[in-house]
Parts: structure tokens; C-alpha cells; sequence
């Protein structure tokens, strides 16, 4: 049982703060960041070439400490033995909440266990900022961040998940989008998705439709910069129980984009998982 007091607290030790960075427009910066930021004395930053370029915009000139997932083991001794020596800290990631696809939780959690206080500064988060805008139900939801790379690790995560009634929220790599996509709707079927990319930032998109009609977007138009994709929860149909595909749709939309017609009907066929000849006899006006 552990009670801490985080604004008024009579401990001989220093603090852990949490503090969020904008991730992509500065003006998400807040008050209370800068100033806490100003205040410590020391900031444990994930690229310190990257926090720097923050700290310079907001003339802020409190020394940094490089803290990654390859340093953070002999790391977080080093930051406890400042704490408990009455020193504060700010710990920052590259983008948004620390603690979030970071080596952050781990100091956390070590500062926790000995009685170190620790806060938190509210501020830019991408998976919250993008669920919110989405359309899609905002509670209940579940934060995934990264998903596996390897095709048959995925699946067999989505196959784990794919009765789970929560909206889901992952971050992806935009060369990634597709194959995932791809991988997804095998699992769920044909659920609402929004992919969205650079928030923030000026180019800032959000593409809303069901998973047959994001695909053949991203074939025409590709992504570019960083991505989330947010689906819908499991609404108790039975998984595959959505529209009909639209094949010549489809097909068409890859040619518009400049696949030869037989490339498109075979994408669209290892797409949807069908036999290339039914996909062909579909576009071709040839089904019986």
C-alpha cells in the first residue's frame, strides 16, 4: 500500500515528472511543461538531439540526459541516485506521453518501488487525439501501439482480438498500412477503419471508410509520414458478415492508379483472398 502526495510533499527527494512533448505542432506545448522543464535539473530525453531542438524553440537551457531502450538498464540507477539526492527530473520522449512505446515505465516503475514521487504533466497524445476526431466509439477502447511485423504474428494477434467489443488503436509504419490492413480483415472482416496520418502537422489526413474501401485509396494514393489506424470493435455479427466487395470496383481504382489490368485483378484477388480466374470472370462480366 503506497499513498503519495504529489503536490505537497515533505520527502527529501526529488521528483520524477512525466512530461509530455507536442507531436508534430509546438504550439501543443504547454505552460506548465515549459516551466517544468526550466525548473528540473535534469531533462532524460530519448534522442537528445531531438528534445534539444524543442528546448532551443522554447529557450529552455536545462542540461539533458540520453535515456533510450538501449541504455536505459544502466541508466535508471543513475537517475534514482539522483532523486534521492533531492534532484528532480523531467523524463520527455521524442513525441507525446513518456512512458507510451518508450523505456519510460520502467523508471517509473523503479521510482515507485522506492517511494520516489512521481507525476505526471498532461499533455499531446496521438492515439487519444486521433480516436477522438475518428468517429469511431471512443469508450470503451483499448491502446495497442506497435503490432507485430512478421505476417503470421499479426494474424494471430488480430485472431486474439477479433471478439473484442472496444475500438481499437494501433500506430503502424506507412509502408506497413497495407499489409496490416490486409492481415486485418482476413481476421475481422470488413470493419470500419480510420487511417490517419501526420496529426497534427500540416498534412494532416484522415482516411474513413470500411477496410475494402481504405485499400484501394492507399493503392491510388500512398501513405506518407507517420500513421495510426484505429478499427471498429466487435459488434456480436458473425466475423465476415459485411457488405459485398465490390471486385470491379476495386480492380478499376488500381488501374486508375496505374497497374496494368491483369497486375490489378491479381492484387485484388490475393487482397480479398479469392481465385485470381473468379476475380477475372467478375471484371470481365464472365461470372455464371
Amino acid at each position: 500500500m503506497q499513498i503519495q502526495k504529489s503536490v505537497k510533499h515533505s520527502l527529501p527527494y526529488g521528483t520524477l515528472y512525466l512530461v509530455a512533448t507536442p507531436i508534430g505542432n509546438l504550439q501543443d506545448m504547454t505552460f506548465r511543461a515549459i516551466e517544468t522543464l526550466q525548473a528540473v535539473d535534469v531533462i532524460a530525453a530519448e534522442d537528445t538531439r531531438n528534445t534539444g531542438l524543442l528546448l532551443k524553440h522554447f529557450e529552455i537551457e536545462t542540461r539533458q540526459m540520453s535515456f533510450h531502450e538501449h541504455n536505459a538498464h544502466e541508466k535508471i540507477p543513475l537517475l534514482l541516485d539522483m532523486l534521492r539526492s533531492g534532484q528532480s527530473i523531467a523524463q520527455v520522449s521524442d513525441a507525446g506521453l513518456p512512458s507510451i512505446s518508450d523505456p519510460g515505465h520502467d523508471l517509473v516503475k523503479a521510482a515507485i518501488a522506492e517511494n520516489l514521487p512521481v507525476v505526471a504533466l498532461p499533455g499531446a497524445s496521438a492515439g487519444i487525439t486521433a480516436l477522438i476526431a475518428s468517429g469511431l466509439a471512443p469508450q470503451p477502447h483499448i491502446f495497442y501501439g506497435f503490432l507485430p511485423r512478421k505476417s503470421g504474428q499479426q494474424k494471430a494477434f488480430f485472431e486474439e482480438k477479433k471478439t473484442y467489443p472496444e475500438t481499437q488503436i494501433f500506430y503502424e509504419s506507412p509502408h506497413r498500412v497495407t499489409a496490416t490492413l490486409e492481415n486485418m480483415q482476413a481476421i475481422y472482416g470488413d470493419r470500419s477503419v480510420v487511417v490517419v496520418r501526420e496529426l497534427t502537422k500540416l498534412y494532416e489526413e484522415y482516411r474513413r471508410g470500411q477496410i475494402s474501401e481504405i485499400l484501394p485509396s492507399i493503392a491510388e494514393n500512398p501513405l506518407k509520414g507517420e500513421c495510426l489506424i484505429i478499427v471498429s470493435g466487435y459488434d456480436g455479427k458473425a466475423i465476415g458478415e459485411s457488405p459485398e466487395i465490390d471486385l470491379v470496383a476495386a480492380v478499376e481504382s488500381l488501374i486508375a492508379g496505374g497497374s496494368k489490368p491483369n497486375q490489378a485483378i491479381k492484387e485484388v484477388a490475393k487482397r480479398y483472398q479469392l481465385r485470381k480466374q473468379e476475380v477475372y470472370d467478375k471484371y470481365h462480366g464472365l461470372e455464371k
